[in-house]
């Protein structure tokens, strides 16, 4: 479909990832039918089983397929304590356990497993992996997730991860830009402030997403944190000065740009959600993750279209990230073909042989 085919209310409704609030679709049947809404999360409550994944995935392409424009499924799947998949299949061990290995081949070895039986089971979109630095015990909301403790581990390590999973033709989105290393709050419940120099930071906790923005990254998390030197205001997410001056212009990031999920409390205590969806698309983001309600969903997109009616917020803005959509869904073939997933013995083998090669 041609941009100039879709509806302001469509347009914008591109923009919306949401997230699936139990095991129905019905509110999320709506929203692609009303608003023809880009993409959706889906998380281990919306299943019990295998077979249950695949029928909820194969729904909601069967709900698309009436519009022109396939639908992104993204999942969270990176592997130890973060692990979306049901329960008869096993789990690949956590980041810092496959680095502490240093043998590039396992570790690659991981994402073409997480990438393999993502594509089969029909999601185009993984948040992972993490190029955070970890800096923090395991106690820490990040913790394990991360693939080192320095710069150099987390290029080396998490920049294969991101390859491999892209190589099976699902797009890896690498996060937290610009890192969660020095934050000692957890962004699901409050926004973490970092006091250290923007110098010191682009030196360090920048470097593997500028690392992987060189290595072909085509899509970057944004996270809910504050830098004090650049934005004392606003958390990254929402920050133009930080989407702007740093992904966009000094990185020369052309990729797909997502937020964190706006319904983590660090976002609903401060911030009107209305207004923080706004905020978020006038810094530069082009997919906005919020897992709300059919009811505030509707509500928000009503907001953003007289904003765009009334001039506030700029149409070209929204067709910049339309297109930017488009033409990554045509790059990965996102399509809403049904899928019959894969054979789950045959996973679980490549995934046993995997964990005894990392216990060793």
């Amino acid at each position: 479909m041609e941009i100039n085919e879709l509806s302001l209310k469509e347009k914008i409704g591109q923009l919306f990832m949401v997230g699936i609030n139990d095991k129905t679709t019905e509110q999320v049947e709506r929203l692609i039918k009303e608003y023809k809404i880009g993409g959706v999360v889906i998380y281990r409550k919306n299943y019990s089983n295998y077979k249950e994944m695949i029928e909820l995935v194969n729904n909601i392409k069967t709900i698309n397929s009436k519009n022109d424009i396939p639908i992104f499924i993204s999942i969270d799947q990176e592997g130890g304590r973060v692990n979306r998949m049901p329960s008869e299949i096993l789990n690949i061990p956590s980041a810092t356990k496959l680095a502490n290995t240093q043998n590039l081949e396992i570790i690659k070895e991981s994402g073409d497993i997480i990438g393999t039986m993502l594509r089969e089971t029909g999601i185009s979109m993984d948040y992972a992996p993490i190029l955070d630095i970890k800096r923090f015990d395991e106690k820490h909301a990040i913790g394990n997730r991360c693939y080192g403790e320095n710069k150099q581990d987390v290029e080396k390590y998490a920049i294969e991860v991101m390859k491999s999973i892209k190589e099976k033709g699902v797009i890896p989105v690498v996060k937290h830009f610009p890192g969660h290393g020095l934050t000692k709050k957890d962004s699901h419940f409050r926004i973490p402030k970092i006091t250290e120099k923007i110098e010191n930071l682009e030196k360090e906790d920048m470097v593997p997403f500028e690392k992987a923005i060189e290595s072909g990254a085509d899509a970057i998390m944004v996270g809910h944190l504050i830098l004090k030197d650049i934005d004392k205001k606003y958390p990254a997410s929402l920050s133009k000065k930080v989407i702007q001056n740093y992904l966009i212009e000094k990185y020369n990031y052309k990729g797909l740009i997502i937020t964190d999920d706006l319904k983590m409390m660090a976002i609903r205590i401060h911030y009107n959600m209305n207004k923080a969806v706004l905020k978020a698309i006038e810094a530069g983001n082009d997919i906005v993750m919020i897992g709300l309600s059919y009811n505030k969903i509707k509500k928000i997109i009503k907001y953003i279209t007289k904003k765009v009616q009334k001039g506030k917020l700029s149409i070209e803005t929204i067709n910049k990230s339309i297109i930017k959509i488009q033409e990554m869904k045509k790059k990965y073939n996102v399509t809403d073909e049904k899928i019959n997933g894969f054979v789950i013995d045959e996973i679980n083998d490549r995934i046993d042989s995997l964990t005894k090669q990392v216990a060793k």
